[in-house]
């Protein structure tokens, strides 16, 4: 077998310490660093992220699966963006289309099963929501697996992932009507769509409930539509911060919690509550509710800072411990980009809200797929339209057909669990992802194909 040697990544600075540093110990400092970017990150989520989301959603009468697949997964999608961007303009390698095509496994399996395991509340699922978005990512991955089959991406090629974007937007559009069409097609053959009529026309209050505990929540399953005039408050707002709250304003950022290791985490994370606090509206409190949408737009760009501090400590940590560029896309950038995905769908999974998980996790990969899209085509069409982008690693079609698989495992999965997120679902998940990253590294190691690759100097 051939072994290909594979240069360590430029897109990133170098770091604090010489390689010799890094393997004496000084690895550890960026592994601490690590944690307190997962850290900061879940605050981002916590208060900032998901409180803007919850006042647009009320603002625009967005449903909870719309509203995931759209603001929701293009908010904790920002990391993504700017790798691709990186990957094609900085470094003009694979990594941004191994992280991405990584990360869109990860999300699938990788986030479902954090939100099973890690939640004590057993969501309920639509059957429309999530066949519409699998549907969307299906026709997307394909679509990229037909453009890196030849290495080779043209103009036209980049400029139809767009196109399918736009056409899934269109979708979420006319989201009521076109769901309303297909109960009634398809209500005789199959039988979610049935229990969905049925939900519909008894107008039953919900979806999610405690294990062995009793009902938990309450909503109404008539909002299925992007916009909806029949309720006064957003389902996700309720949910996420109660009705008793609504007209109370929200505790400072800077109060102590009570119990002693919410205590330890708030000392921990002052620094950063700190910088949130100065540049960030809390749009919780009375004063700063209508500028929901610079908490947003700015939660967003923290979320991207986050995340890039993230990835550039793995990179380092890889590159230290002599882990290939493509492996560590398919593995750790992967995990590491998506930590704002991870975050935002358990803590709306643990209210209750399947349908917003589950939207974010699918409709995030379908905006995963514009982040390929969007510098591909500004590249090919207006900075270097004389050659296409060349694509190298020959593991990322064996990684797009796995995306395919992914997608069609999670419906029937789900299907098979009786259309909830458990425990049960969850252990598969992890099972499963844990068995595509162990065949990934092999591949991209040349144990299972016949091209290994390590990092050059290692």
């Amino acid at each position: 077998n051939r072994t290909n040697c594979v240069l360590p990544s430029s897109e990133f600075p170098e770091g604090f310490f010489t390689p010799q540093e890094r393997k004496d110990g000084g690895i550890v400092i960026y592994f601490i660093i690590i944690l307190y970017m997962f850290l900061a990150a879940s605050i981002v989520c916590d208060d900032y992220f998901l409180p803007s989301l919850e006042i647009i959603t009320e603002c625009l009468g967005l449903s909870q699966d719309v509203a995931g697949a759209t603001f929701m997964a293009a908010g904790s999608s920002a990391p993504e963006l700017v790798t691709a961007f990186l990957g094609v303009f900085v470094t003009k390698g694979d990594i941004g289309v191994s992280t991405i095509l990584g990360s869109a496994i990860y999300n699938l399996l990788g986030i479902c099963a954090a939100c099973g395991l890690l939640s004590s509340v057993v969501s309920r699922l639509t059957c429309w929501p999530l066949f519409r978005d699998c549907l969307a990512y299906t026709v997307s991955a394909a679509a990229v697996l037909a453009m890196i089959s030849d290495s080779r991406i043209y103009w036209y090629e980049s400029a139809s992932l767009l196109l399918i974007y736009g056409c899934y937007i269109l979708v979420l559009c006319f989201d009521i009507k076109i769901n309303q069409c297909l109960m009634k097609k398809f209500s005789p053959c199959c039988s979610c769509f049935t229990k969905a009529m049925e939900q519909d026309a008894e107008q039953q209050p919900l979806a999610g409930w405690r294990e062995e505990s009793g009902p938990l929540i309450r909503q109404s399953r008539t909002d299925s539509g992007i916009f909806q005039d029949e309720l006064d408050y957003s389902p996700l707002s309720t949910s996420l911060h109660g009705l008793d709250e609504i007209s109370e304003d929200h505790p400072s950022v800077f109060t102590m919690p009570e119990e002693d290791m919410k205590r330890i985490l708030w000392v921990l994370s002052l620094p950063i509550i700190t910088l949130l606090y100065l540049t960030t509206p809390d749009c919780r409190r009375r004063f700063w509710r209508n500028w929901f949408m610079v908490t947003f737009f700015m939660s967003a760009a923290w979320i991207s800072a986050i995340t890039y501090v993230l990835v550039w400590m793995i990179t380092i940590a890889g590159e230290t411990l002599g882990i290939p560029e493509s492996v560590m896309g398919l593995t750790l950038l992967a995990a590491g980009t998506s930590v704002p995905d991870t975050i935002a769908s358990v803590l709306v999974a643990r209210k209750g809200n399947g349908d917003m998980a589950m939207s974010n996790i699918v409709g995030s990969n379908v905006f995963d797929m514009l982040c390929l899209g969007i510098p591909w085509f500004i590249k090919t069409a207006f900075i270097n339209t004389s050659k296409p982008i060349e694509v190298n690693s020959s593991g990322l079609t064996y990684t797009a057909i796995s995306l395919i698989c992914s997608v069609v495992f999670i419906f029937l999965a789900i299907h098979l669990n009786g259309w909830k997120i458990d425990k049960k679902l969850g252990a598969v998940c992890l099972v499963l992802y844990l068995v595509f990253t162990i065949l990934s590294i092999l591949y991209e190691l040349g144990i299972i194909g016949n091209s290994p690759t390590r990092v050059c100097g290692n």
